[in-house]
């Protein structure tokens, strides 16, 4: 048996953030083991805890969504940190936590709430029109509602779309069956005087629920894109409106470094049995 935790990930109110399961001292489980949980679960991601090949790690952690594995996700990097930190685990150093993934070492920082350094992006850079044509066309948008259009993909394939406002992220109407693969992320600004600043959205049909409800990653790609230009420096980001969460990301680009951070709270713990 394996101890598991549910975590609630980016929310201060109960069951209005996204989930992530947490599956502790994994060392043992194969990859087909953690594939088939995942699977099972059907969360956006799943997590396992097991101990660092990396000498300046705390803890290793490998990231399933029902779809296969990711090198990084931000949501299982807050929720696996809060499980670790929960269940005992004492970082090297006491003001954060070193996460190793198959992105590399990722610092989670400590404080009123965790926080992760966003990695490097992988993909940057602009998007070509056939790419652009086929986000504008399965997301029920026109190309003039596009105001900005960028490669922001730091693992899981992240496209952003810059849109006018918070209102047009929210009218989307995705086609999910004509993505064909497409992972994109759409984010518009809140009125002057909004609790928040930008509205977010994130769909990416294939790796397990078709909207995710509250990303981590794409929330950084988004501000190592925007942040201290079209965004402020420091800011919070609403997403999950339209799945009827209520998500709240705090942002903040500190030098060159982008912290992305959120409440987190364990809602279900115990075991697991996992036979092979």
């Amino acid at each position: 048996m394996h101890a598991l935790r549910q975590v609630d990930v980016f929310s201060a109110e109960p069951l209005l953030g996204n989930p992530v399961a947490v599956v502790h001292d994994a060392d043992d489980l194969t990859e087909e083991q953690m594939a088939a949980f995942a699977r099972w679960t059907n969360l956006s991601e799943t997590t396992f805890l097991l101990r660092p090949s990396d000498p300046a790690a705390d803890y290793r952690l490998r990231i399933w969504t029902p779809g296969g594995e990711l090198p990084f996700a931000g949501h299982p990097t807050l929720g696996s940190a809060h499980a670790w930190l929960e269940a005992g685990g004492v970082p090297a150093a006491a003001e954060r936590v070193v996460q190793e993934c198959g992105a590399g070492l990722v610092d989670v920082r400590r404080g009123d709430r965790l926080a992760f350094a966003a990695p490097p992006l992988t993909r940057s850079g602009p998007v070509d029109r056939d790419d652009l044509d086929h986000a504008v066309r399965v997301l029920g948008l026109q190309r003039a509602d596009v105001v900005d259009a960028a490669w922001i993909d730091n693992g899981p394939g992240w496209m952003g779309l810059l849109l006018p406002d918070a209102a047009t992220v929210l009218d989307c109407r995705p086609d999910f069956g004509a993505f064909d693969g497409l992972k994109v992320g759409v984010v518009g600004p809140h009125r002057d005087g909004s609790e928040c600043a930008v509205e977010v959205r994130a769909f990416c049909p294939g790796y397990g629920p078709a909207e995710d409800p509250v990303t981590g990653s794409l929330n950084a790609g988004v501000a190592q894109w925007l942040a201290g230009s079209r965004l402020p420096a420091s800011y919070v980001a609403a997403q999950g409106t339209a799945l009827g969460r209520r998500g709240r990301v705090h942002v903040e680009l500190a030098g060159d470094v982008v912290w992305v951070g959120g409440d987190t709270r364990t809602t279900i713990s115990g075991s697991v049995g996992l036979s092979r």
